[in-house]
């Protein structure tokens, strides 16, 4: 009790008109969607960066993808423990704080002079991207009714979607208009925003969880791990480091995550409860996240580097991008509608990926010229759209709400670390590939969905009559 006392006292109620409102989890939803608003603009645009920041730089794609790279592994480090100290802290203070430490720090990159300053602010915004997308699924997940549970999910998808849908237009016309450092200025007025409507429109956290004993060893050891492999493949694609550091850096990542896991088994308050993932909808849904995330972002890298090959100019790239989130977007928004309404998550998931497989097997087989390439986005698009929102669905009905704020960091963990291996595969195939690298990586990331679809498949979809509740 004192220490719920504790966290209602850190985190300031709602006027009473909103906690009043029949629209009040609407409002907690609406206020959510600003983030992943701004989370995912910001992602499809960084890309579309990276030919600019090669020039202004003057070094390879392989040194220029640590932009996201060193982004992602800091997120993928820390959003676990970022959802463990808001299960216990507050979720709506943890996520107003995560506001305030992201804008802050994408000043930071559009000041920075060198490509370490502005590798260095990126890992800054990460570290207030993991308390935002933390808490982003537990806000929804607590604030909405079960029975709303995959529309508000659906809504937060369509939010990102929309964000990645403006990321590459918005993005193409800033990098070749004024210069890619507004790409990061332009998170301050959302930010701003968002702090805002956080303070007035967020719930307070009702249900507290004790932190414990925080496994400090445990996040170094994911840390290191998830770094030294992206280093591994990032090293194999151009980077101008000795040639001994691929391997020493796959050792290193193969070690720690070893030991990783046998820390976590041993540990009495783990970073990761590994006999949890073991259940088929937790780890099946999670691997299944992560490797959809990975199709949704390998061709955001892949796309301007495939249309400059077939005489597309830097600036028209953008819209012709469009197609890939324009089409998860819609699917966001409309699949629930288009689908039969008692079709599960399963399904839905498993139709969506087999949309994403026949999307990227096309410029596979007949190249990435824009009529080619475009409907092939969408396509792709489209079906990542139907299973994101029914797959976080199944994995936080799996959990009481007590640990939503743990469950909403994995699932963030498992886009990060989809989101970082689909950077550094596609730059690891365009760089070995040569002249056939756009069709060798589409036809990676068909294959990536159609296991993703397997893994759905094989996965139990647990009705959301049955979750726990606290």
């Amino acid at each position: 009790m004192q220490n719920e006392a504790g966290v209602l006292l850190a985190e300031r109620p709602r006027p009473e008109a909103v906690r009043g409102s029949p629209h009040a989890p609407w409002f907690a939803v609406a206020t959510v969607c600003l983030g992943a608003f701004m989370g995912q603009l910001d992602a499809s645009i960084v890309t579309l960066t990276f030919p600019a920041l090669g020039h202004q730089f003057h070094t390879s794609l392989a040194a220029i993808e640590w932009v996201s790279l060193g982004y992602l592994a800091t997120l993928a480090a820390l959003l676990v423990p970022a959802g463990r100290i808001s299960d216990a802290a507050g979720r709506k203070a943890m996520y107003l704080l995560g506001f305030a430490v992201f804008t802050a720090a994408s000043v930071g990159c559009g000041l920075a002079p060198s490509l370490p300053v502005l590798v260095a602010a990126r890992v800054a915004q990460a570290v207030g991207a993991a308390m935002l997308q933390a808490n982003s699924v537990a806000l929804i997940t607590t604030s909405v009714p079960g029975n709303k549970l995959r529309s508000a999910l659906g809504t937060q998808a369509a939010a990102q979607a929309i964000g990645l849908a403006l990321g590459p237009t918005v993005g193409g016309l800033l990098v070749h208009g004024v210069g890619w450092r507004w790409v990061f200025m332009i998170n301050l007025p959302v930010g701003i925003a968002g702090l805002i409507a956080g303070r007035y429109l967020l719930p307070r956290t009702r249900h507290a969880r004790p932190i414990g004993r925080f496994d400090t060893g445990g996040v170094l050891l994911l840390g290191t791990a998830t770094t030294a492999a992206l280093l591994a493949i990032s090293a194999g694609s151009g980077l101008s480091v000795p040639a001994v550091l691929p391997i020493a850096a796959a050792l290193l990542a193969a070690a720690a995550a070893v030991a990783f896991i046998g820390r976590e088994r041993r540990a009495a308050e783990p970073l990761l409860a590994l006999d949890q993932l073991r259940r088929p909808v937790l780890g099946g849904g999670l691997t299944a996240a992560l490797l959809g995330y990975l199709v949704l972002f390998g061709p955001l890298v892949l796309g301007p580097y495939a249309l400059a090959a077939v005489g597309v100019s830097g600036a028209a790239t953008g819209p012709y991008l469009t197609a890939l989130p324009l089409g998860f977007a819609l699917a966001a928004v409309l699949g629930g509608r288009l689908l039969p309404a008692g079709l599960g998550n399963r399904a839905r998931g498993v139709l969506g990926l087999g949309l994403a497989a026949a999307g990227m097997a096309v410029p596979a087989l007949l190249g990435a010229a824009p009529p080619v390439l475009v409907p092939a986005l969408f396509v792709t698009g489209f079906g990542l759209g139907i299973f994101t929102p029914a797959n976080n669905a199944a994995v936080m009905a799996a959990v009481p709400h007590r640990a939503a704020g743990s469950a909403g960091g994995l699932v963030n963990t498992a886009r990060a670390l989809g989101t970082a291996l689909g950077v550094a595969l596609v730059t690891l195939l365009l760089h070995a590939g040569g002249g056939s690298g756009v069709q060798l990586s589409s036809g990676l990331l068909g294959i990536v969905a159609v296991a993703a679809g397997i893994v759905t498949l094989v996965s139990a979809d647990r009705p959301a009559a049955r979750t726990q509740r606290p």
